[in-house]
């Protein structure tokens, strides 16, 4: 994670977010009252869908149970993508 001072931020934001999301890597903003992250917005879509999940005890409770199988060796029966993703329909 790179980070920068709350001014070098400030005299270089347009190249400080070009480069945070070309090398998809986050960028912490150092202040005196705290810091902030800059990340890539898909990086972060990506991280609150995996929040999601997490939340969503069906989900995590087929995610466990598939990585159980799969460590025993078992074949895991797939699912349909309506059945996988039944909670997104509309």
């Amino acid at each position: 994670m790179n980070a920068v001072s709350i001014n070098n931020a400030m005299r270089d934001l347009p190249n400080l977010i070009k480069r945070t999301i070309a090398d998809s890597e986050e960028t912490l903003i150092v202040t005196d009252n705290g810091s902030v992250v800059i990340i890539d917005k898909d990086k972060w879509d990506g991280i609150q869908e995996t929040l999601r999940i997490l939340k969503d005890k069906q989900s995590l409770k087929a995610l466990l149970q598939s990585h159980k199988m799969r460590d025993q060796g078992k074949k895991i029966k797939s699912k349909s993508v309506s059945e996988a993703f039944y909670d997104l329909q509309e």
